[in-house]
């Protein structure tokens, strides 16, 4: 067999991955999500699309200032004006590179751009020629490229190629394509058009029908070389290719694939859990390679085979994608050391700071605990580390009476800039509404609960309840998460969460504002 193929990954989770209804992330956020990004391997990170709000173009320029060992890359209509944008926060990085697109399907020409093909085909060139003078690494997009005539496509991707792309992409937007149909768009682009060996092509396909992840390895049959898509799936719509499917597709099977990617695959389930964690975005249960069931076995036959010989009814070790080969045990006794350790196969990497302060956690879940899970340090890594924001407000201390048929009371304490304030009410229609009014007096915030999840981060009866909650406040959406032993404190904790980012967030609009008053 010759030697695999190289193929890319580029990761679009930052761009098209926080379009995701409610996946918002803050500057910070997006950061911590680059470095995991970089640190599992990926070849390209879409950044963000710089024009689209100023939070976007921030975060596209911090991480191309700050972030090395991958391409960085903002997207950008095909105008001036997102160009010189994308450009503007891109210029300081490394390895810059500029993603221009414009539709070509035939229903967006004629409805959404209203323009002629000839329209499509100067305005395309254009955007390419003003990206090439900024930067050697320009990306083409023909949105909607699978609906996309195939006589017009090859004539879109041969000028813009002609124009200086390096990547010509072919996006099913709407996620309409089948396998078949995609490997015939690229097997087309291959035969007929006749400088498509200057670029590499690549693939961004939506799973609307739930085919994102054949049609994508459908394209790279057909001499794709890079593939786009989001960690967990995530995007608009039902999502994108999922990374961590389409890269172990191509491992699994490489006596059918003959590629590799540059993923560091041990890093997958990580993070997956930050992404997860960050977005508030529960990874279904059954999810392919990341979900909590997907090395779990039930029934008696699979287990009997299972320990017989793993290979009956497992075609991957969990330990190749970062789940932990076995869920390990911890106590109140173990030290730090025995915490980093397990850290460090949890697939984590901490800095003394984050050890220390997710070591103190530990310490006081184990008081609380008699066994401490592989499960429930990942909880504690992610809310103390991913988790975590500038805390405005903290809880102190609760007092909780509920019975049935009676309403819930309710005394909580909170502290703000070491201060606190205490309040008691009888007007809970349970404990979790208890705990909503209570933090909503409190803070003086109106709180309107949009999602409410609660879930066990590990196993037994004293298992840590995940609680994730999104409210509403003043028509903008907030998520928070809280993790504890006592659900209540949990749902205390992440409304907290979500109340600490709203204060943040018209604290640093206030700050925008003056800014802006003192400039002009």
């Amino acid at each position: 067999m010759p030697e695999p193929q190289k193929i890319k990954i580029f990761d679009t989770t930052l761009r098209d991955g926080e379009q995701s209804p409610g996946a918002s992330m803050n500057l910070t956020e997006k950061l911590e999500v680059a470095q995991a990004l970089i640190d599992l391997g990926v070849d390209v990170i879409e950044a963000g699309f710089p024009i689209a709000s100023p939070g976007d173009f921030d975060a596209v320029r911090e991480i191309a200032t700050t972030m090395k060992g991958a391409t960085i890359c903002g997207l950008a209509r095909c105008n001036d004006k997102d160009i010189d944008r994308a450009w503007e926060a891109l210029k300081h990085s490394e390895d810059p590179r500029i993603h221009v697109f414009l539709a070509t399907s035939a229903i967006h020409r004629e409805f959404k751009l209203q323009m002629t093909p000839e329209q499509i085909i100067h305005k395309a060139v254009e955007g390419v020629q003003r990206a090439v003078q900024y930067c050697d690494d320009v990306e083409f997009s023909p949105e909607d490229a699978a609906r996309t005539e195939i006589d017009f496509l090859c004539e879109v991707v041969e000028k813009t190629i002609a124009a200086g792309a390096t990547t010509v992409n072919i996006p099913d937007t709407v996620g309409y394509a089948t396998p078949s149909h995609m490997a015939s768009h690229i097997k087309a682009l291959v035969d007929r058009v006749p400088n498509i060996d200057k670029a590499v092509i690549s693939i961004h396909c939506h799973n609307d029908l739930g085919l994102a992840v054949a049609n994508s390895l459908a394209a790279v049959q057909e001499g794709a070389g890079q593939i786009e898509c989001t960690i967990n799936g995530i995007g608009e719509r039902a999502g994108n290719t999922a990374l961590e499917e389409v890269v172990m597709a191509m491992k699994t099977r490489s006596d059918f694939f003959n590629y590799q990617t540059g993923i560091h695959t041990n890093r997958l389930v990580p993070t997956s859990r930050l992404v997860s964690t960050v977005t508030g975005i529960q990874v279904q249960r059954n999810k392919a390679i990341v979900g909590r069931n997907a090395f779990a076995h039930e029934a008696g036959i699979h287990q009997d085979g299972m320990l017989k010989e793993p290979s009956t009814y497992e075609i991957m070790r969990p330990e190749d994608v970062g789940f932990a080969k076995t869920d390990l045990v911890l106590g109140k006794h173990s030290g730090r050391a025995a915490l980093a350790d397990r850290a460090k196969q949890l697939g984590y990497r901490l800095t003394g700071e984050q050890l220390q302060d997710v070591f103190t956690a530990f310490k006081e879940l184990a008081d609380r605990k008699k066994e401490v899970y592989d499960g429930d340090i990942s909880a504690l890594i992610e809310n103390k580390v991913y988790g975590e924001i500038e805390d405005v407000w903290s809880l102190v201390n609760f007092e909780l009476l509920t019975q049935s048929g009676s309403m819930a009371t309710i005394k909580l304490t909170l502290g703000k800039k070491g201060e606190e304030v205490s309040c008691e009410l009888t007007d809970g229609d349970g404990p979790i509404d208890a705990a909503f009014l209570a933090t909503e007096k409190l803070t003086g915030l109106s709180l309107v609960c949009k999602d409410f999840q609660v879930r066990s981060a590990t196993i037994g009866r004293d298992a840590q309840g995940e609680v994730i909650v999104r409210v509403e406040h003043d028509g903008e959406e907030f998520k928070g998460r809280g993790v504890s032993t006592n659900t209540v404190e949990a749902t205390i904790t992440a409304v907290l969460n979500s109340v600490n980012r709203i204060e943040i967030t018209k604290k640093l609009r206030s700050e925008s504002r003056l800014q802006r008053k003192e400039f002009s």
